[in-house]
This record gives structure tokens, sequence and C-alpha cells, in this order.
């Protein structure tokens, strides 16, 4: 993610989140760390921008930090495309666990975080607002984290 792909990128965090969307501020600030403790990655088809994702990593953790697939790519697999580009790039940084949040009831995003090798650590109750409770997983991606 370049900082010119950032209008794209906060209209469709718009279109996916429009209960709280991450501002351009938000992006920006984020990409100020790159590459000290960020990744950022987007992913374009023919229409645009349809996908993008973001880690923050100071070894040994990383968190993932936003991931988010247009509409009309999902159900093809980008999700699990970027979250593996996101488990890689926290390998290649030295982190040994990864770590995110997801809503509760978001049952799709926790169903591909499971196939991922994420496990339940723990529920954040109103993390997402109140009565909004996010589940806490966490993968390990190297056999002797804690």
């Amino acid at each position: 993610m370049r900082w010119w792909d950032v209008e794209d990128v906060v209209a469709l965090e718009r279109e996916l989140f429009s209960h709280d969307p991450w501002t351009p501020e938000q992006f920006w600030g984020e990409l100020a760390h790159v590459p000290e403790t960020r990744w950022y990655a987007v992913h374009e088809d023919a229409s645009g921008i349809d996908g993008y994702v973001g880690l923050f990593a100071v070894p040994p953790e990383a968190d993932v930090q936003t991931i988010a697939v247009a509409p009309r790519s999902q159900g093809r697999g980008l999700g699990r495309e970027l979250l593996d580009a996101l488990v890689a790039e926290a390998v290649r940084r030295g982190c040994a666990q990864l770590f995110l949040e997801v809503r509760v009831d978001n049952a799709p995003a926790i169903a591909l975080y499971e196939r991922a090798g994420f496990e339940p650590q723990g529920r954040r109750s109103g993390y997402y607002g109140p009565g909004q409770d996010a589940l806490v997983l966490r993968r390990r991606l190297a056999g002797d984290a804690p």
C-alpha cells in the first residue's frame, strides 16, 4: 500500500465497515511506520483495489491490524491469499506468534482464520462498541512460541 492507494482503500473501508471505518488519517498514521513496525499491501483487479491487509510487527509478536476484501471478490480465496501474505511477512520479520481481533458475530471471518491455524484466546467485551465483542485469536508462527 502506498500513499496514492489511501483514497481507494478508505472508500472500500467505508463500504465494508460502515459502523466504524478507519479514516484517511488512520491509514496515513499506519503508513508512517512502514517499514519499521508496519507492513501494508493492496490487491487490485480490473476494477481497482479489491482487498487490503495490514500488519503491526514487533518481534516476537505481531498483530493483524486490518484485512478486507471487496464484496465483488469475496468467496474466491482472496482473503486467504492476503492473510497468507501477511503471515509470511510476520515470519520474515522474526515473529513467533500473530494475534487478531474479530467480531464474535463474523462467522465467515472466524472460519477463515481457524482454517489458517488461528485459535481462540479470549474475548474482549465491547471492543467494537457497546454490545459488540471481539474474539481474540492467535496463530503460532514458530514451534517454541509460548
